[in-house]
């Protein structure tokens, strides 16, 4: 019996593993496709083909944690780690979603950024992604009983707050702009949907850190 336990605590230590990877190659497409066609938006060629390849392994993320929570229904963890694993699956997925949600709202919103905030806007997905990468390492030190995750907990409280700033600053510029006031809000709203993506990561980062001082307790 305990042989048949660690087995499929094994497998799900792999699904996680592979969680982990659906979700960089998610995260990969979405920045592809932002940094493709940040410019043109909806216009550019390749921005359908970027946001099937989201949707791709956004999809393979949701199988993936499905198959995981099967398994640990099936008792391949004990109850409190059951319940651990499913809280920060369940954090984490929601940013995926994100970068799937975007992309859908420059798409069917026909949304074409204004050249004035696109260097700010780089700025704010560039530090939105590190968050998640410094949370994908949190992760691996989570599941390899590593020492640095309040360090990295840190870092991305610290890069949360340089989103918020770059955030308002580019809320600033487009209602500070003479473009059309519909467009306005659409921006706002993308910007809005973007700066999700660091809050999520934080609160994920927290999420981590305090399962890492369960297990010292």
């Amino acid at each position: 019996m305990l042989k048949y336990l660690f087995k499929k605590e094994s497998q799900v230590e792999t699904l996680l593993y592979e969680y982990l990877e659906a979700f960089k190659m998610t995260q990969e497409n979405f920045v592809n496709a932002l940094n493709s066609c940040l410019l043109n938006g909806y216009l550019c060629k390749n921005f359908d083909f970027h946001i099937r390849q989201t949707h791709k392994y956004e999809s393979k993320a949701d199988d993936i944690r499905e198959e995981i929570n099967n398994l640990m229904y099936g008792k391949a963890l004990i109850p409190e780690s059951r319940g651990d694993v499913m809280e920060l699956l369940e954090a984490i997925d929601s940013i995926p979603h994100i970068f799937e949600q975007t992309l859908y709202m420059i798409q069917l919103q026909k949304i074409i950024t204004p050249e004035f905030m696109i260097d700010d806007l780089r700025e704010l997905v560039r530090i939105s992604l590190e968050c998640c990468d410094l949370m994908l390492q949190q992760v691996v030190a989570l599941l390899e009983k590593q020492t640095d995750i309040r360090s990295l907990m840190r870092k991305i409280d610290t890069n949360e707050s340089h989103c918020d700033h770059y955030e308002r600053k580019i809320k600033t510029k487009i209602f500070n702009s003479d473009i059309d006031p519909f467009e306005r809000l659409q921006l706002k709203e993308l910007v809005e949907e973007i700066g999700h993506i660091s809050d999520k990561a934080d609160r994920v980062s927290k999420l981590i850190n305090i399962f890492s001082l369960k297990r010292r307790v």
